[in-house]
């Protein structure tokens, strides 16, 4: 279904939510990896700097982000709070991200 999306749909980003966790049904970073032709690991790297500012357990994340073709796809923590506050924490930056992927940036000069 990734692939559809990035393939097929037109979607520049995808968001999933759960399954980044260390139980045998935690495969949501696996299916990603499966589906991504290159990493973009600063975005997952940065909600987990961010999380463990509210909480240690954001160690244990094995979230990932990456891109296909014209799609950002990053992988968010299952519990609704803590992906909106990944979100919030995010968004300015990887819609910024995506007007480089699809070429649209104005400028990419530090702030």
């Amino acid at each position: 279904e990734m692939i559809n999306m990035c393939d097929n749909l037109n979607v520049n980003l995808l968001l999933t939510t759960g399954g980044t966790g260390f139980s045998k049904r935690d495969i949501t970073p696996e299916a990603t990896k499966s589906v991504i032709e290159r990493e973009a690991l600063g975005i997952v790297e940065a909600i987990r700097f961010y999380s463990l500012q509210i909480t240690k357990r954001a160690m244990l994340s094995r979230a990932t982000s990456g891109i296909r073709q014209n799609t950002l796809i990053i992988n968010l923590p299952g519990s609704p709070k803590a992906c909106k506050e990944a979100l919030d924490f995010v968004l300015d930056d990887v819609k910024h991200g995506i007007e480089i992927l699809l070429g649209e940036a104005k400028e990419c000069a530090r702030k």
